[in-house]
């Protein structure tokens, strides 16, 4: 009994059976999301906390220690990472592959919930925590630029209106806005005017802290009406703390202008933003760990036109960077690919069969099993990327080959003199085995690569499953729709005439065969040789495999770039910001670059910088090369360095790094890894192979330490946290107030006046 034969003597059922397969395919391919790669990504969180104005050292003790220790009692934790900047502190927790990321963002949010009572008490807010990688690029910038409105308003509307919807969009996992600050009241005080009034900067923060409230007020109410109680317990304006008394002194009232400069302005002046050389505030917008890059961007793009129209006309909204561009452009090379190998294989099937019925046969039966698989795929949840379309031009040369055998198999009994019907039964009983043992052949090469474990398992599971899959379903094509129209198609011998195209190619077929039959019968004769070669062409496979270079992942062209800048220590903000615009500046005079824009902010002597590149089609160089013949040209910058690297669609860690490698110092005496963190940076320096080694180590600035007289303060009555708080009110653009709107919550900010905090002296004039 034939496999075969219910489908050979059932046509219409058989031809049903594969217009359903390719509808199936058909339609699942316009469900099927596209993507770069398959999604692999450790379960990653980012855990983010702030306390304006502290240290790296308070950062990294008092707020950070005690989120870690909770952190690490999560289950499925197999990596953990913290920095710790001016008034910030970020901690990335990395999962195990199979944890889920929900499950484990509930674990984290419980950790942080427990940590709270060891946190510090005038922590602005709790920390919060984001589903996303740091380490990731942005899947999309968007730039807010205006030649009206100030950039302080910009990052308002940015921060309170634009973030708020974009986050709301499906697969959008953090959006940051960066180059700007929210709008604020800023005190600067002059401690000299107010050491002549007999006040201090606690004085000063207590009046402000009083100034705003926001408490419920209650109602009046008699018999028939009500009357909802407010006051004027708000102030927003700048003009409006002027008046503001601080306190009666000998009769006369000391108001706030008589100490101060009150300015409306921003809560951190130490940020600052750019886009091709333009003042801008950026919107950085990252996918969430496993969502599909491109219809989140395609979500996105849709909601645009609704965000412009949300914000004032004077103000353009922009797209600064589509990380999708090159995407597309890559999985529609590869498409493209797969047509033009169906095309030859079908050409090379009807060269050496030289008959248009047989070559219509794997005609259909090659396209219908590569798009069936597409519906086996939709099932599986898989994507369009790079490794599914390479296994699908794989399994074209495999496809084919089931067809082939089944089709030579019927031809020979169809030359023997049989009718086609029982040539189609004959050869495909005889066959139909041998076929099936072929597919699970090539489909138990396969099964190595389902077995292996960790993200390169993970990451070629798809490319394994696929070209499986595309197997199996060409087997079954095989069975029963390849004998079937063989059965249809294929004419007896007698009725069969072979034209002049024929009989020429068949003379140079003979030929060949000639030519096969002879060497075959050279390398009969000489076994031992041919032995020895065999040999020797394995040992030469295997001594030349220890040489080829081995890597993870080879090198990505993916159009973008990624740059940190990193100045020395003690560089100032403001001259950060002339760095940056010179940074910019020579990124976009190179000719293949299409946009370059950076922010800086978190810390004063770094940046970030993000590179776009023109479509692969429109530039000569790679990447690579772009950024080798910018690094001369980058290094005419004093005092900063801008370090680029190509955007990859595969990381590995959640550690943001400023170069493709990172090692990592580890050790329990902080001294001594100071010690020897220079030591091994010098000598990776010296490695020929290595280039813009950089290190993030930040324990070399400039730095005022005070000594505190404890007998002294202790006798006039004055504590070191006295001192702290003090020094925090001069210098920590402390948010000492609240102001509450309907469309976000503003600060009021102290600080003493810029000429007092520009230089070391400025520390004499603060009582």
């Amino acid at each position: 009994m034939s496999l075969s034969s219910p489908f050979i003597h059932r046509p219409i059922a058989t031809t049903l059976l594969t217009v359903a397969i390719a509808l199936s395919g058909a339609i699942a391919y316009k469900f099927l999301p596209v993507s770069p790669l398959p999604q692999v990504e450790f379960p990653t969180i980012s855990v983010q906390a702030g306390l304006p104005g502290a240290s790296p050292d308070t950062m990294a003790s008092s707020v950070a220690t005690p989120l870690e220790r909770q952190f690490g009692r999560i289950a499925g934790v197999t990596e953990m990472t913290s920095t710790s900047s001016l008034g910030s502190t970020n901690v990335t927790i990395q999962f195990d592959l199979n944890r889920n990321i929900d499950a484990a963002a509930r674990d984290v949010q419980a950790a942080i919930n427990a940590a709270r009572g060891q946190l510090p008490a005038n922590l602005p807010n709790n920390p919060s925590y984001r589903k996303v990688n740091p380490a990731d690029a942005p899947i999309l910038i968007l730039a807010l630029t205006s030649t009206i409105i100030e950039r302080a308003r910009m990052y308002d509307i940015g921060s309170s209106i634009l973030q708020q919807k974009l986050a709301q969009v499906e697969g959008v996992g953090q959006v940051v806005v960066g180059g700007g600050a929210l709008p604020a009241v800023r005190v600067d005080v002059n401690p000299t005017a107010l050491n002549n009034t007999g006040l201090g900067l606690e004085d000063v923060r207590a009046a402000l802290a009083a100034a705003n409230t926001n408490r419920p007020k209650g109602e009046l109410a008699d018999g028939e009406r009500t009357w909802a109680v407010s006051t004027t317990d708000q102030l927003l304006h700048a003009a409006d703390y002027q008046s503001l008394i601080i306190r009666y002194q000998n009769g006369s009232a000391i108001r706030l202008s008589d100490v101060a400069r009150v300015t409306d302005s921003v809560e951190d002046i130490r940020t600052g933003g750019l886009s091709n050389g333009k003042p801008a505030i950026l919107i950085i917008v990252f996918r969430q760990p496993g969502a599909n890059i491109i219809k989140t961007v395609d979500r996105v793009r849709a909601l645009l036109p609704q965000l412009q129209a949300s914000i004032p006309p004077a103000i353009r909204l922009s797209v600064a960077i589509d990380a999708t561009r090159t995407i597309r452009a890559s999985v529609r090379d590869i498409e493209i690919t797969l047509g033009v190998s169906i095309a030859l294989v079908i050409l090379v099937v009807f060269v050496f069969l030289r008959s248009v019925r047989s070559t219509l046969i794997p005609s259909v039966v090659v396209p219908v099993s590569l798009i069936g698989t597409l519906g086996v795929m939709y099932l599986l949840g898989y994507s369009i990327d790079n490794l599914s379309l390479m296994a699908m031009t794989v399994a074209t040369g495999f496809v084919v080959d089931d067809a082939i055998v089944v089709i030579e198999n019927i031809t020979r009994h169809l030359e023997e003199g049989k009718k086609p019907l029982e040539s189609a039964l004959l050869g495909a009983q005889e066959i139909g085995f041998t076929v099936i043992s072929i597919s699970i052949s090539l489909i138990a090469v396969f099964i190595p690569i389902l077995l292996m474990g960790g993200i390169v398992g993970r990451l070629f599971r798809e490319f394994s499953v696929t070209l499986s899959v595309a197997i199996a379903v060409s087997l079954l094509m095989s069975l029963t729709t390849t004998p079937m129209m063989c059965a249809r198609l294929l004419r007896p011998k007698e009725e069969t005439s072979h034209g002049k195209l024929y009989r020429m190619s068949e003379r140079s077929f003979e030929k060949i065969v000639g030519a096969y039959e002879r060497s075959l019968g050279w390398v009969l004769k000489h076994q031992p040789l041919t032995l020895a070669v065999t040999l020797a062409t394995m040992a030469a496979t295997i001594f030349l495999y220890a040489k080829v270079p081995k890597g993870f992942f080879p090198q990505q062209d993916s159009g973008r770039l990624t740059g940190t800048i990193q100045a020395d220590q003690d560089t100032s903000f403001q001259a950060m910001q002339k760095k940056l615009a010179q940074f910019v500046a020579t990124v976009m005079r190179d000719p293949d670059v299409e946009s370059a824009n950076g922010f800086l902010g978190g810390t004063s002597n770094s940046g970030r910088m993000f590179v776009s590149l023109k479509a692969r089609d429109q530039r000569k160089a790679t990447a690579d090369q772009i950024i080798a013949r910018l690094r001369g040209k980058l290094s005419h910058v004093p005092g900063a360095t801008l370090v680029l690297q190509p955007v990859q669609d595969v990381r590995v860690g959640g550690r943001s790094s400023a170069a493709q490698y990172q090692y990592t110092l580890r050790g329990d005496d902080s001294k001594e890894l100071f010690e020897w963190a220079p030591k091994v940076f010098q000598r990776l320096r010296k490695v020929p192979e290595l280039t813009d080694v950089n290190s993030d180590q930040q324990n070399k600035g400039l730095q005022v330490s005070l000594a505190i007289d404890r007998a002294t303060a202790s006798r006039l009555g004055v504590t070191p946290q006295m001192i702290d708080n003090t020094l925090y009110d001069a210098f920590g653009q402390r948010q000492v107030s609240t102001m509450y709107t309907q469309l976000n919550q503003y600060h009021v900010v102290l600080e003493v006046d810029p000429q007092f905090w520009q230089n070391p002296e400025g520390l004499k004039s603060i009582y």
